[in-house]
């Protein structure tokens, strides 16, 4: 469970109204009690629900029973949220205007053109609301880092234990670093040869001319072993000598040309050189263990209570 980028749903207010038959007002309908309880903090079934769908992907098709599944497992989730934003709020947590103005700008980057202004549109969330959303995971991420995560430590012994009893993970296989151009037809690609034996750059070639999404990179498709890429990229490129340019080559994405790099022969790597590896993999693992006890220690100092009787209604009405 990874808890670095959680999503702050938006809270809809409940209105309650009066309903009216002929010249008489009905009586008040008496409100219903909560769907959840976190110790001071009320939840309806209609904010939870409001949420709920929130979650979903546009248009996502649901069967009953997965609906009701998926209800179950956002109650928990929006229940550990509200325990750790009140974790947070009695620590006093707090990020900057500069820290969220640098995180926005972070996830601008992974979008090209107005993607991300129709990835909230998608979500009906506006810039601001997206950024408050956006605050709170930083917050969430600052707590546990600073609460939780801060506890974790490795010990040079406990990477030893786990290269020694792991050494064939670190087996390296024989791996090729290559470039390629893909394009659509045989003539093209033919074209596209020439320009490179007259010595035009690949990289150059690669960002102009060639199809695949690689082609901003120049090509790069960076190390491989062998039954990693399609059979027609390890038929040629593992044969190919370092700086050859290879032939056309057909597969079904279009007519390939590869330029191999560099060749890195089958080697089992030295803990020395792994170290840093291990210790991200012993970090992450007790990072879970202790986050898991965290919440576990947060949920039985909590007052919280479910009307699951309220949620299966709610779950029946959309079967």
């Amino acid at each position: 469970m990874s808890l670095l980028r959680i999503t702050l749903l938006s809270l809809l207010l409940l209105g309650t109204g009066l309903f009216s038959s002929g010249c008489e007002a009905e009586p008040e309908m008496k409100p219903m009690p909560p769907l959840i309880v976190i110790n001071d903090r009320e939840i309806s079934k209609a904010e939870f629900l409001a949420q709920f769908e929130k979650s979903l992907q546009k248009d996502q098709p649901l069967t009953g029973i997965e609906r009701e599944e998926l209800q179950r497992s956002f109650l928990v989730q929006l229940i550990d949220r509200e325990l750790i934003h009140d974790e947070a709020r009695r620590l006093n947590i707090e990020v900057t205007e500069a820290d969220i103005d640098a995180a926005l700008l972070a996830y601008r980057q992974d979008y090209s053109g107005t993607s991300f202004e129709t990835m909230l549109q998608e979500r009906g969330v506006t810039l601001e609301g997206w950024r408050e959303e956006l605050k709170e995971s930083l917050i969430m991420e600052k707590l546990l880092e600073e609460a939780v995560y801060s506890k974790v430590d490795v010990a040079d012994k406990e990477i030893s234990d786990y290269y020694t009893a792991n050494r064939e993970q670190f087996d390296r296989p024989a791996q090729v670093r290559a470039r390629q151009i893909v394009v659509a037809d045989e003539a093209e690609g033919q074209e596209l040869l020439g320009l490179l034996r007259q010595g035009r750059p690949f990289a150059e070639i690669a960002a102009e001319y060639s199809l695949s999404p690689d082609a901003e990179q120049g090509g790069d498709l960076g190390f491989f072993a062998r039954g990693e890429m399609p059979p027609e990229f390890d038929d040629v490129v593992f044969d190919l000598p370092v700086n050859r340019l290879s032939d056309l080559v057909k597969s079904e994405y279009g007519y390939h040309i590869f330029l191999v790099e560099e060749k890195r022969k089958a080697v089992r790597l030295k803990k020395k050189e792994v170290s840093d590896e291990i210790r991200a993999i012993l970090e992450s693992q007790k990072k879970e263990v202790v986050y898991l006890d965290w919440l576990q220690e947060m949920r039985a100092r909590a007052v919280i209570n479910v009307d699951w009787a309220q949620l299966e209604e709610a779950s029946h009405k959309n079967r």
